[in-house]
């Protein structure tokens, strides 16, 4: 899989404008195609993994995506969209998004009515809540794999305040799981998991923003 998205890729590399290569992409998985950017909206169709995309934009937040695959017209996850960017496939992030050429673009009942009346669910607009715009300044996400170790990391920063950090590490049969968030007004608190192949258990603990703290053991 991973060599048929590199090869689409380089063929989408070799396109002569900067403008091409920032708004074409792969779809890194088998992905429905909504009429919204929600999973509430319907289904338009189903992308292939590994096939070649065009963007057009993305809702704030980058969460998701306006895209076109052959005469289709819908939106994606932006988590299932590879675009080139430095020569290498990536996920497409509020951070990197404005670097690779990807604007925010707005949803509305205008674009319903342009792509989507053919379809049986057309008149069924009143059914689907608007769009909404998500409370995030900044999201990055990265992933390493390394010696049959794996390591990710995601962080997320509030429009108005407060930022999440969650971490995930397997090795060994053992895998680490650890999220910290801080609100708005400083307060904060954390969930470490850690769950073992070897006893087949995890044991969760939370703290609270007084630094009380709890923690479970789970056995299969």
């Amino acid at each position: 899989m991973f060599r048929k998205m590199l090869l689409a890729l380089a063929l989408l590399t070799g396109m002569s404008s900067a403008a091409a290569a920032a708004t074409r992409g792969v779809a890194a998985g088998d992905v429905n195609l909504r009429a919204g950017p929600s999973t509430a909206y319907p289904v338009v169709t189903v992308v292939p993994a590994g096939v070649s995309l065009t963007t057009y934009g993305c809702v704030a937040g980058y969460t998701w995506c306006d895209i076109a695959v052959g005469s289709y017209r819908g939106w994606v996850s932006a988590s299932y969209i590879r675009v080139v960017w430095q020569g290498a496939p990536v996920i497409v992030t509020p951070l990197l998004a404005p670097r690779i050429g990807l604007t925010v673009i707005a949803y509305d009942r205008a674009y319903w009515d342009r792509y989507y009346p053919r379809y049986p669910w057309y008149h069924t607009w009143r059914n689907y809540p608007p769009a909404i715009t998500p409370r995030v300044e900044s999201f990055d996400r990265t992933v390493q794999c390394a010696n049959g170790a794996c390591s990710a990391t995601r962080a997320t920063t509030g429009l108005y305040g407060g930022s999440a950090l969650h971490t995930r590490t397997c090795a060994d049969g053992e895998c680490t799981a650890t999220r910290q968030w801080e609100g708005p007004a400083g307060n904060g608190g954390s969930r470490v998991r850690n769950c073992s192949r070897a006893d087949q258990s995890c044991t969760v603990t939370r703290t609270g923003p007084r630094g009380n703290s709890h923690t479970r053991i789970f056995e299969r």
